[in-house]
């Protein structure tokens, strides 16, 4: 799921770079930048979700194994 957060925090950063260069509305703008913002816990969180997903995977599904 890491990928998905980092391309949602990439996403509100280009946005926030062309609402700001194109001279949007100031709400707008707050908007992409809280979105941006929002956006870096979230990737944090799916590092950490991450980082014990093939550990739980093997729980579940034994024939599964685990390597790395």
């Amino acid at each position: 799921m890491l990928p998905f957060a980092l391309a949602g925090v990439a996403a509100f950063a280009v946005a926030l770079l062309v609402t700001w260069l194109a001279g949007a509305p100031d709400h707008w703008v707050e908007i992409t930048f809280a979105g941006l913002i929002w956006g870096i816990p979230g990737t944090l969180t799916m590092v950490v979700h991450d980082r014990g997903r093939k550990h739980r995977r093997v729980l579940t599904h034994p024939e599964f194994t685990v390597t790395g």
